[in-house]
């Protein structure tokens, strides 16, 4: 490995922080910039620092390792914590690895070598995009919506139609914040109220697109394909 991962430390407990400090010293993939025992503090000195990668603790008083690493723009975490019971949230939010106490040093070290890994790998594109349903949080992924439009219940909500012919309601979401996350290639506003998944399309003319998806009818979704939206969605499908 030519390149050393930047790294920034971070336990409120200043023996912790010590133990973990003094393994990276012995994993050469890892350059230390600063070690923090204040989430707060680090927080307030971000815009200032350069690194690539953060290992911290989750419990600690102020504001938690979770809602930092949140709060971090595009930056590897690997979290060390005496708690199992975060492993889910971690890896919700992308974290690199997750690591019970007491840290071992063989552990650590495959923890960074899964950072280093994704810091040399391109990136990918964006799969899914977390949003507020009626029912909680959903990580929707892209490849399984076949149409989104505004609910009948509230304007300000919208359904999709997955691809598993399950309906979900997303919450108070705008179409607008809805296309700037979708991949533009892969959707196309088609009326002031709807929004498709080109690959759900099964035919389509001048005013209408017709779906794959079947109605409880056994009849093909069929929605109206406005002329404020025509030019733009026949571009899409290279008409």
């Amino acid at each position: 490995m030519n390149t050393k991962l930047k790294c920034l430390l971070l336990d409120d407990e200043l023996p912790g922080l010590t133990y973990l400090k003094m393994l990276c010293e012995q994993i050469p993939e890892v350059e230390i910039v600063k070690t923090f025992n204040n989430p707060e503090k680090l927080l307030a000195e971000i815009p200032n620092l350069d690194f690539d990668l953060l290992i911290s603790d989750i419990e600690m008083p102020g504001i938690d390792g979770l809602h930092l690493a949140e709060m971090l723009d595009n930056k590897l975490v690997i979290f060390c914590t005496a708690y199992k019971e975060y492993a889910a949230e971690a890896f919700n939010i992308d974290a690199v690895d997750y690591i019970t106490k007491p840290v071992k040093l063989e552990r650590l070290q495959k923890a960074i070598l899964k950072a280093y890994e994704r810091f040399n790998k391109p990136e990918t594109a964006k799969k899914f995009i977390q949003l507020n349903t009626d029912k909680g949080k959903t990580l929707l992924y892209f490849n399984e919506i076949q149409y989104i439009k505004t609910a009948v219940s509230d304007s300000r909500d919208k359904t999709v139609l997955l691809s598993d012919g399950s309906f979900l309601n997303l919450k108070n979401v705008k179409f607008d914040t809805l296309l700037q996350e979708l991949p533009e290639a892969d959707f196309c506003r088609i009326n002031k109220k709807e929004i498709v998944a080109v690959k759900a399309i099964k035919f389509f003319n001048h005013n209408e697109i017709v779906l794959h998806h079947l109605e409880e009818n056994h009849k093909n979704t069929t929605l109206i394909l406005s002329e404020t939206y025509r030019s733009d969605f026949l571009k899409k499908v290279k008409i």
